[in-house]
C-alpha cells in the first residue's frame, strides 16, 4: 500500500487508496459485519476507493482490506465515525494547514520534512484534519512560473512528461504524467499516517495546474475544461470528496456528480460535529465568475446556502474555511481585495488592478457580514493560500461595522512551501491587512512552515499556532513544536 486516506460523516465513510503494483481483481473493504466492494479510481487498477453508508453514529469501527484473492492488503485499522447531527459531545479537536504539495525535485521542502510536521501536528490526537489548497504545484500556463519552475519547465517535463491538452486526462499517456507528477507531491506526504484520522482536501487554484493570475495574453481562471478535468481526476485518485450532509443541498455545484459516489461534493464540505461544531469548506476557484460588479467566487446557490448555516441556530460554532483568504491580500490578481502592487513596490488601491472584479470583494463582504451578524456565535474564518501564519480580528469592511462581533480571521500555517515561494519572495512584500479593512492584528503574518490546532467547547474556541522555521532550527525541533501563540474565542452574550 502505497497511501489510504480517509473521510467520515456521522454514518458514512469514504476512503482512498493506492497500491504499488495493480491489483488482480477489485479489493474489499471489511467493517464490522459489512463489506464494501471498491471501486477502481484509475483505469489500470492501482487507486482504488470505498464508500460505506448506514454505519451508527459515534461508534469506533474496525476496518481491514482484503484484495480480490482474499488475502489480506494491509493491517487492520480502527476509524470512527462522527456524533449523530443532534448529539452534544462536549469537545472537538481539529487540525487545519495550508500548501502541503510541491515535488521534491522542483526545491519544495523535502518529503520528509513535510511528513514529520503533519505526524507532529498528528501527535496532538485531533478529530480530523483539514487540508487547505495546493496539495499539487505543477504550473501550466503561467506566464511567471510554469515554463521556469512548473511543471511545464525542462526539469518537470523530464520528470513527468508533457500533458496533451486535446486528450483525456484518465487514460493514456496524460494519466500516466498525472499519477508521474501528482502522486510524489501526495502519497509519501501522507503515507497511512492519516488513516485513522478523517482528512477534508480543499482545493485551490495549484491544485487546478495553475496560478491565479491575469495578463493581457492569459487569464488563467475561471478554470478550462482540461484543467477541470486534471483538478476532478486529481482528487479521484488520491484524496476523498466531501460526503453528504442534510443541511447542505445536493445540487450545488459539482455535487452529485454521476461518475462519483452518491452524493458527494468536489468543492464545497461540511463537517459536522453533533451540535457542538460546523466547519465550512468552499473552494472559490471553481464557480468564480469574470462579470464586474456582479461577479462571484461562489455560486450564488453557495451563498445562500453559507448565509442559511449563519442564521441556523442549532449548532453552536459555525466556522468558514473558504480556500482564499479573507484579511489579508499580498496583491495577488485572484484575492478577494482590490490592492495591487503599485509602481512603488507598495501595495495600494490607488492603482488598478488589472483584471480584478469589484463584484468579488461585494461577496465577501455579503459573507463577512452574515458572519458577525450571528448571535451567539464568535465568527472565524480559518484559511490558507498565504503562506503564512497569522490571526487578526475584522472590526470594518468597507462600510460594513463589525465591531459589535468581530470577525477572527486565521492564517493556518503552510507545510510545503518552498524557498522562493513565501509572498515577499515572489512578490517583494508580505501579507498586509487589505486597505478595505479595519484589521486588528494579534500575530502579522509569519512566512514560516506550521500549523494550526482548533479545540471546540460549549463556551469557546481555543486556537493553537505552531511554527518551525526551516533557516534557523533544526529538523529535530519538529518533534517538539509547541504553540507559539494562543488565543481563545468566548461566544458573545
Amino acid at each position: 500500500m502505497r497511501h489510504l486516506i480517509p473521510t467520515v460523516s456521522d454514518t458514512r465513510m469514504l476512503i482512498k487508496a493506492s497500491f504499488n503494483a495493480a491489483l488482480d481483481g477489485a479489493p474489499s473493504l471489511h467493517i464490522g459485519d459489512t463489506s464494501v466492494r471498491g471501486r477502481m479510481g484509475d483505469t489500470g487498477g492501482e487507486h482504488w476507493h470505498f464508500y460505506v453508508t448506514d454505519l451508527e453514529s459515534a461508534r469506533r469501527y474496525r476496518l481491514a482490506l482484503v484484495g480480490g484473492n482474499g488475502r489480506s492488503l494491509c493491517e487492520p485499522w480502527e476509524l470512527a465515525t462522527f456524533p449523530a447531527p443532534d448529539a452534544r459531545p462536549e469537545r472537538f479537536r481539529a487540525l487545519f494547514y495550508t500548501c502541503a504539495g510541491g515535488h521534491e525535485a522542483l526545491t519544495f521542502l523535502p518529503t520528509a520534512t513535510r511528513n514529520r510536521l503533519l505526524r507532529r501536528a498528528l501527535s496532538f490526537q485531533p478529530d480530523v484534519a483539514v487540508a487547505n489548497g495546493d496539495h499539487v504545484y505543477w504550473d501550466l500556463l503561467s506566464p511567471f512560473n510554469s515554463h521556469l519552475i512548473g511543471g511545464a519547465s525542462p526539469q518537470a517535463e523530464k520528470l513527468a512528461g508533457k500533458f496533451d491538452r486535446s486528450d483525456i486526462v484518465l487514460g493514456g499517456n496524460n494519466e500516466a504524467v498525472l499519477k508521474r507528477a501528482a502522486g510524489p507531491q501526495i502519497m509519501p506526504v501522507y503515507g497511512t499516517d492519516f488513516r485513522s484520522t478523517p482528512m477534508f482536501f480543499l482545493q485551490d487554484d495549484h491544485d487546478y495546474f495553475d496560478n491565479d493570475e491575469a495578463t493581457d495574453e492569459i487569464i488563467t481562471f475561471p478554470p478550462s475544461y482540461f484543467m477541470l478535468q486534471l483538478a476532478r481526476a486529481t482528487q479521484n485518485l488520491y484524496y476523498p470528496e466531501f460526503l453528504p450532509d442534510v443541511a447542505r443541498p445536493l445540487g450545488l455545484p459539482w455535487s452529485s456528480a454521476a461518475d462519483r459516489p452518491w452524493g458527494v461534493s468536489e468543492s464545497f464540505g461540511t463537517i459536522r460535529y453533533g451540535r457542538l461544531a460546523e466547519i465550512l469548506l468552499y473552494d472559490v476557484r471553481r464557480t468564480q465568475t469574470l462579470a464586474g460588479p456582479s461577479a462571484v467566487y461562489l455560486d450564488r446557490e453557495v451563498e445562500k446556502w453559507l448565509a442559511a448555516r449563519a442564521a441556523a441556530s442549532e449548532v453552536t460554532h459555525l466556522v468558514h474555511v473558504p480556500s482564499n483568504p479573507p484579511g489579508w491580500t499580498a496583491g495577488k490578481w485572484g484575492e478577494w481585495y482590490p490592492d495591487v502592487l503599485g509602481r512603488d513596490g507598495k501595495l495600494t488601491v490607488r492603482e488598478d488592478k488589472p483584471y480584478w472584479q469589484p463584484g468579488w470583494l461585494k461577496q465577501h463582504d455579503r459573507i463577512m457580514a452574515s458572519l458577525s451578524a450571528m448571535r451567539g456565535r464568535a465568527p472565524l474564518v480559518i484559511s490558507g493560500d498565504l503562506h503564512a501564519v497569522a490571526i487578526g480580528r475584522m472590526l470594518r469592511s468597507g462600510k460594513l461595522d463589525f465591531t459589535a462581533n468581530p470577525v477572527t480571521t486565521v492564517l493556518s500555517g503552510p507545510i510545503g512551501t518552498r524557498p522562493g515561494g513565501w509572498p515577499s519572495g515572489r512578490r517583494g512584500t508580505g501579507a498586509l491587512p487589505s486597505a478595505h479593512l479595519d484589521m486588528q492584528e494579534l500575530v502579522k503574518p509569519i512566512e514560516q512552515h506550521g500549523f494550526t490546532i482548533v479545540d471546540f467547547t460549549a463556551d469557546k474556541i481555543a486556537v493553537r499556532f505552531f511554527k518551525w522555521d526551516v533557516n534557523s532550527q533544526p529538523i529535530e525541533a519538529v518533534d517538539a513544536l509547541q504553540p507559539f501563540f494562543a488565543a481563545e474565542l468566548t461566544r458573545p452574550v
